[in-house]
């Protein structure tokens, strides 16, 4: 019998802390590209939440008054790179995981569950954080999604799937934190379940076994 695929979320699912490296590498790199002047909160006046990075910088230089920006997968990367520089010299001793995220994940996989990062940061920038909680181990590579990747979490469902074996969708499940996460699993013609304010719990887990 075919096992569950679930794919998780980054922010506010296994990841709880705001981090505002990601913003100003998001700025940074839209007004080297792009030639524009950002606002510090520009993420923030747009409808950034469950968006994928390609999604979030076209509305951000749109709100700047670039409507048909070229080349965004290579601003993508680029944005990755600055955060990882950003990234190397500061004190993450504050970040903080979903408490309960490690030994949910550990059930999951007692489970023989497959599971996979879907998110809408870039590759780079998941797996550093995914590094750094010390979650890193939980998630193979070459596996999930990302946001550099296609511009609709559809698609990211979707490309995941496909990296899984062309997992079926009846027994794929998506757990992330908002309504934009629930939104494009129904779209994508698979399941969703939405985590509260402390992320990941062993309950989200149990439910999620037991609607196997």
């Amino acid at each position: 019998m075919t096992p569950l695929l679930a794919l998780f979320d980054v922010d506010g699912t296994l990841f709880l802390t705001d981090d505002p490296l990601a913003g100003l590498a998001l700025n940074e790199t839209l007004a080297d590209r792009y030639g524009v002047e950002l606002p510090d909160d520009a993420v923030g006046r747009v409808d950034h939440q469950g968006q994928t990075s390609l999604r979030i910088a076209r509305l951000v230089l749109a709100a700047a008054g670039v409507e048909e920006p070229d080349d965004l997968g290579g601003w993508c990367r680029a944005f990755a790179e600055r955060y990882l520089e950003l990234l190397a010299d500061a004190d993450t001793s504050t970040w903080r995981a979903a408490p309960e995220a490690e030994a949910a994940l550990e059930r999951l996989a007692a489970a023989d569950v497959r599971v996979a990062l879907l998110t809408g940061n870039p590759e780079p920038i998941a797996r550093a954080r995914m590094e750094r909680l010390g979650l890193a181990r939980l998630f193979p590579a070459g596996q999930g999604a990302f946001g550099c990747e296609a511009e609709s979490r559809e698609e990211l469902i979707a490309l995941a799937r496909h990296r899984a074996g062309d997992w079926p969708a009846s027994l794929t499940v998506e757990v992330g934190d908002t309504p934009c996460d629930a939104s494009s699993s129904q779209a994508a013609g698979i399941r969703s379940i939405i985590v509260g304010e402390e992320g990941l719990t062993v309950d989200v887990i149990q439910q999620l076994l037991s609607s196997a």
